[in-house]
């Protein structure tokens, strides 16, 4: 489907060239303070039960089979199988060609299926092969498409080609009935080096058009930190300020702990409100994460913690 009136294609704007400062020690004071917000109880309860519903199971592996995604998958639906109280997972991430077996093990469930492309995760390749990769994804089935931003332009400053590799793949996202997969764009921000890189390639994947914008892929480390988690979240605001166009926000990899995942929520709802704390706007990309908030969540209600060996190791 083509750019409409109502959905016209974005267009490269001089404002994307211009010089973008970050001020290091106030984002990271900032992000170090509210982490020592103090949370209550049944306040702690609610936002690990949330944090459960916004986090995406992900297998990205070479040895990835069918019946390692239709296990993540029931995990997904059931994260607690003695407990039909728990919410579902956000979504699940694999590669394009396990799409189709994660859509049916997942028929008839809220759980979303994405799919990685544009030659994820380094993005070097040419356009037309990124293209086709996200049509294929889109055709069978994908919900989200993960796109990854290529490093090396990005570096070079080459932003307007970067800029139109996004606007292109969100084309890609289209179907040609039905509406048409989110797209995610990950900055993988552990190679941009400054945080000045991450609020340009915020700023620069917001204008393509991205509906979500992504840390990591999990293959590089650092991954997700909540300084640069809060950068993207400043560019969201002011991009919303502008517009009233609401952008989600995905930090991945190296989200591990219950206590991490509140100290996220709180620089969410701190810096764009209640409004993002929701699945559709805000996301957790750690597999790692899952089994914690289990655990955490059983020893907030019944007083006790239950056995890591009770629960799958994704």
């Amino acid at each position: 489907m083509s750019a409409t009136a109502d959905h016209p294609t974005p267009t490269f704007h001089s404002s994307l060239l211009r010089s973008v400062t970050v001020d290091q020690v106030a984002l990271e004071e900032r992000a170090a303070s509210l982490g020592k917000r103090s949370i209550k109880k049944a306040t702690k309860v609610a936002g690990i039960r949330l944090a459960i519903s916004m986090c995406d199971l992900t297998t990205l592996e070479g040895k990835d089979s069918h019946g390692k995604v239709i296990q993540m998958c029931a995990k997904a639906r059931r994260p607690d199988p003695t407990r039909s109280d728990v919410p579902s997972v956000a979504a699940v991430c694999v590669y394009p060609d396990l799409v189709e077996v994660a859509k049916g093990a997942l028929a008839g469930s809220t759980v979303k299926v994405a799919s990685v492309a544009t030659a994820f995760p380094a993005g070097r390749s040419p356009l037309s092969v990124k293209l086709t990769d996200t049509r294929r994804a889109v055709a069978w089935g994908a919900d989200e498409i993960d796109m990854v931003i290529d490093r090396g332009a990005f570096l070079s400053g080459k932003y307007r080609m970067v800029f139109d590799e996004i606007v292109a793949t969100k084309e890609a996202c289209q179907r040609s009935q039905g509406e048409a997969a989110h797209l995610k764009v990950i900055l993988e921000t552990g190679e941009l080096e400054t945080y000045d890189n991450v609020r340009r390639a915020s700023d620069l994947a917001i204008a393509a058009g991205a509906d979500f914008i992504k840390t990591s892929t999990g293959k590089v480390v650092p991954a997700a930190t909540v300084p640069v988690t809060l950068c993207m979240l400043e560019a969201i605001r002011d991009h919303w300020f502008e517009t009233g166009i609401k952008i989600g926000m995905k930090p991945a990899g190296g989200i591990r702990t219950s206590k991490q995942a509140l100290h996220y929520l709180v620089v969410v709802k701190e810096t764009l409100g209640a409004d993002w704390l929701t699945p559709d706007l805000f996301r957790f990309g750690a597999s790692a994460l899952l089994n914690d908030l289990l655990m955490q969540l059983s020893k907030e209600e019944t007083g006790r913690y239950r056995s890591g060996d009770e629960f799958t190791k994704d």
